[in-house]
């Protein structure tokens, strides 16, 4: 299960807090009828899709994958990780929304995307989709913002946030209860991700000069199509990066799987038991041929674009040994100096970009402090829950298999979890050490 959670804070010449909690269709003309109302010729149809909303999403994907694949080499190369993208992303969108100038002109490049309305447009129909609530995997997601009761909301940018974004506006006092905020903020975070995400804000993050808080939350809990059976899991050696062992449990079955080799690596993917509608989710192993290889296999998602689109295997092989660790990674980080790293660094400096938010008094700027975002994933016999927050303080196959196929992912690897339809990803991570939390 999974669970992610980021968020913003503004703050006037100081800081403004600003929380986020943060394969092509197998059938596409369903999804397309479902979310392009038109009478056009199907070939036309197809058109229509490809070159509008599943650009925006391959897009999209190409930035948070480049994004993660950054934090997971960069920043964190030898520890467990978990993160959604999406969230991270969705904050960023929405402070190109209220920036003007440089700032949006810099976050829009970053975004690799043209106008803001590309960006409304995108989440308009993304976050329909993606969370509705018609059985197979629990996908919730939910926004909230929380601002400084002596402020208002530029109108254009409260329109934004309450009709597309759909974020439940909270009107509070930073100036005389700003722990209390952060408290309230922290709760809420836990509640739409089911426990999984304590105390999103760090302590002093929240103080007097805080304007604003956006989170927002996306909680994923997954069944296994084909379940491991328990009573078949066993203890056996992790090679570490070190060269060192450590014994954790692994999962196994007898059955067919989708894996796949490729230059240097192998894909596994593990279908979730589906509800009624046309979402297809599925978690992807990554796994590196050698024992060391994972900085090179991230490197490599790093720099393809459209790597996951690329590497999806197509067709069940019989396997011979086949052993996935079970694992459960809880993660937390601050982004914004990742960002900085990466070339965004307008929105974080006192400036007057942000000044589309909100309107501030005295002539006073704003401008974002930084972006909190914490993750937690847990993989077993049964499935996947995850969930993740985000938090802005302002302030296939390359080649056939044979007829059999080992995947013994006994190394660290990296994963994703993915909805296949649309081809967004909602997890990625790392495996280094599962014996750790």
């Amino acid at each position: 299960m999974q669970s992610p959670f980021s968020s913003f804070l503004f703050r006037s010449k100081q800081l403004l807090l600003l929380p986020v909690t943060t394969t092509f269709p197998r059938s596409l003309l369903p999804f397309l009828k479902a979310h392009f109302k038109t009478n056009a010729p199907l070939q036309q149809q197809q058109y229509l899709i490809n070159s509008s909303f599943q650009q925006s999403i391959r897009t999209q994907t190409i930035v948070s994958s480049t994004l993660s694949a950054h934090i997971l080499s960069n920043k964190f190369p030898h520890s467990n990780i978990v993160l959604s993208p999406l969230p991270i992303h969705l904050v960023l969108s929405l402070l190109a929304v209220g920036s003007k100038g440089q700032t949006l002109d810099q976050l829009l490049a970053f975004l690799k995307i043209k106008t803001t309305d590309d960006l409304n447009f995108l989440y308009s129909k993304l976050v329909p989709f993606l969370f509705a609530d018609n059985g197979g995997p629990r996908v919730c997601f939910a926004n909230g913002l929380w601002v400084q009761k002596t402020l208002s909301l530029k109108p254009s940018f409260k329109h934004v946030v309450g009709t597309l974004y759909k974020a439940d506006c909270n009107q509070v006092d930073f100036q005389t209860k700003a722990d209390e905020v952060a408290d309230e903020v922290n709760l809420w975070a836990e509640k739409q991700t089911n426990g999984l995400i304590k105390q999103l804000l760090p302590a002093n993050s929240v103080n007097n000069l805080t304007w604003l808080i956006f989170t927002n939350a996306i909680y994923f809990k997954g069944a296994w199509l084909e379940k491991f059976n328990r009573s078949s899991t066993a203890d056996a050696d992790f090679h570490l990066l070190d060269g060192s062992t450590v014994t954790v449990p692994f999962m196994t079955n007898g059955k067919t799987q989708f894996v796949c080799q490729y230059d240097g690596f192998k894909v596994l993917q593990l279908l979730y038991l589906q509800g009624k509608d046309h979402r297809e989710f599925a978690m992807y192993f990554y796994l590196p041929d050698k024992k060391d290889g994972l900085p090179c296999l991230v490197d490599k998602i790093r720099t393809t674009p459209d790597f996951f689109d690329r590497h999806v295997p197509s067709q069940k092989v019989r396997v011979g040994r086949f052993l996935i660790p079970k694992f459960k990674i809880s993660y937390g980080f601050e982004v914004s100096q990742v960002l900085k790293e990466m070339g965004l660094v307008l929105p974080f400096s006192e400036r007057d970009g942000l000044a589309e938010m909100i309107d501030s008094f005295d002539g006073q700027s704003v401008y974002g402090a930084c972006i909190h975002h914490k993750s937690f994933v847990n993989v077993d016999e049964e499935g996947t829950e995850a969930a993740a927050a985000s938090a802005f303080l302002g302030r296939g196959c390359s080649r056939m298999m044979g007829d059999k196929v080992d995947f013994v992912a006994d190394h660290p690897f990296v994963f994703v979890i993915r909805e296949d339809v649309s081809g967004v990803v909602l997890f990625m991570g790392q495996v280094v050490n599962p014996s750790v939390g």
